[in-house]
């Protein structure tokens, strides 16, 4: 018999015992002691459908780089940015990237793909396999683990052959210090890189634009520096978005994300995820796939025209299809995360859910057919509650390994659940 006292007290022993891991957000709970079980067959569906995903957003990409300035604007990028987006500087464009899938009639379609600053990567590449452990079952994420670490060095010494520097970089891992999904996220994939590194809060960064003089001879070079002077080769930057940098002002009003992005241009410093994986981050990207397959335009092989057909939903820039077939559909900001500003309407645009934040309002707005999230029932330390689950797995230099599970209401957010993942033996 299920005892709601007992799960409680399993639960709070198993992550108590797991040090700088967010169990719990906001005051609730976020990490369930359950888990969903995903057959051989889904593994494999997933993977492959998110290798996929992956192949028409990298053959994009090259797209999205001869585009003019306008058409850029049109698809929400900030003005600020646009010097900076047409440079590749990895072989992968996306270090560490993140699909967000739906299971709708045997297939699994995209919601979005985060090809910038994903999160949920502790959930899926560490905590999954150490609860698959405590219950003796399968994961589907065995042994996924060395597929990050992997990537995360080679991106970094990549990134440094690049800047023409002799010697060991200097590599910082940084986040907002006080917000501990981000930091311990960062702190994470410090630890499993193995790498010589450090963790300096964002706060504690500043750039040097200019060359400047001393006053005992010799000269302060430009470029980024860390509190104590120490001059940075590297900064991995996982969960600090490139919108958000852009807007990074100093007390005086300085533009200081803005000349970072400078001093990365003119190799001063390397930035990974690189800004080719911001170039992939609008939602409007979909838009212009979902665009360039409807028209037939044989930008894309007949075989990625079917992908597409299979696994895209049907994503615009303007209502219009949806207010004319009447159908519900998703509005979102081309730049938004965790649900954060998603409005779901009914076929005459009038909203039927709300995410309660709405800090992207003002962000290029993103159309796409809205199809209900599969169901399930977990545990929670309140007992038994209904969910819908939104499949997640990752791109780890262009190949997906890690899947994961968020089980929420009908917007996934910030206050979605992590679920457990398992496979059926």
């Amino acid at each position: 018999m299920y005892s709601i006292e007992e799960h409680r007290q399993r639960r709070a022993q198993f992550y108590g015992a797991i040090p700088n891991f967010w169990a719990d957000l906001y005051g609730a709970e976020y990490a369930l002691f359950d888990y969903y079980t995903l057959t051989a067959r889904e593994v494999e569906q997933i993977r492959t459908t998110t290798d996929r995903i992956g192949h028409l957003y990298r053959k994009t990409a090259k797209l999205l780089r001869q585009l003019p300035v306008e058409t850029l604007r049109l698809l929400g990028f900030h003005p600020d940015t646009l010097p900076f987006l047409r440079a590749s500087t990895l072989p992968a464009e996306t270090v560490i990237a993140r699909a967000d899938l739906v299971y709708v009639d045997g297939t699994f379609k995209l919601i979005e793909l985060n090809t910038d600053t994903p999160t949920f990567i502790r959930e899926t590449f560490d905590i999954n396999e150490q609860i698959a452990f405590f219950l003796r079952m399968a994961s589907p994420n065995e042994g996924a683990v060395k597929n990050v670490t992997e990537a995360v060095r080679h991106a970094v010494w990549q990134s440094y052959r690049l800047l023409h520097c002799d010697g060991e970089p200097y590599v910082v891992f940084t986040s907002h210090e006080d917000h501990m999904e981000d930091r311990e996220t960062v702190r994470y994939l410090q630890r499993i890189s193995g790498m010589e590194a450090a963790y300096v809060p964002l706060h504690e960064l500043y750039v040097v634009a200019e060359d400047v003089p001393l006053s005992g001879g010799g000269v302060l070079r430009r470029g980024l520096y860390d509190a104590e002077g120490r001059r940075i080769d590297v900064l991995y930057r996982q969960t600090y978005p490139l919108e958000h940098l852009v807007e990074d002002r100093s007390a005086d009003g300085t533009k200081v994300g803005v000349q970072l992005l400078e001093l990365w241009k003119e190799r001063e410093v390397a930035l990974i995820n690189p800004l080719s994986a911001f170039l992939l981050q609008s939602k409007a990207v979909q838009a212009l796939i979902w665009g360039l397959y409807e028209e037939g335009n044989p930008f894309f092989t007949k075989e990625e025209r079917q992908w597409i057909a299979e696994h895209f939903l049907p994503t615009y820039l303007d209502e219009e299809y949806f207010l004319t077939k009447r159908t519900m559909y998703v509005q979102k900001p081309a730049f938004g995360r965790e649900g954060d500003t998603v409005v779901i309407k009914n076929g005459n645009g009038e909203p039927v859910a709300v995410d309660s934040q709405q800090t992207y309002k003002d962000e290029t707005p993103v159309y796409q057919q809205y199809v209900p999230l599969p169901e399930t029932v977990v545990k929670t330390v309140n007992g038994y509650e209904t969910v819908k689950l939104l499949h997640t797995c990752f791109l780890i230099n262009g190949k997906a390994v890690g899947i994961g599970l968020r089980a929420g209401g009908i917007i996934t957010n910030n206050l979605s659940y992590y679920l457990p993942v398992m496979m059926k033996g």
